[in-house]
C-alpha cells in the first residue's frame, strides 16, 4: 500500500468516525477517543484535519 493510499484509507475511517459522533445523542468516550487517534494518526501523515471537522456543525 503506498502512502496516498494509506492516507486515503485513514481519512475515509476519520470522515466515518465523525459522521458516528455527529449522530450520537450522548457521551460516547471511546468514540472521541478514537476520533483523537485518527487525528494524531492523520497529523503524523501531515494532512491537515481542520476542514473535515466541519462535518459536525
Amino acid at each position: 500500500m503506498t502512502l496516498d493510499e494509506l492516507k486515503q484509507v485513514t481519512i475515509d475511517y476519520y470522515v466515518n468516525l465523525l459522521r458516528i459522533k455527529k449522530s450520537e445523542q450522548s457521551i460516547n468516550k471511546e468514540l472521541d477517543y478514537q476520533i483523537l487517534v485518527q487525528e494524531n494518526k492523520l497529523h503524523t501523515m501531515g494532512v491537515n484535519t481542520d476542514d473535515f471537522k466541519s462535518i459536525l456543525n
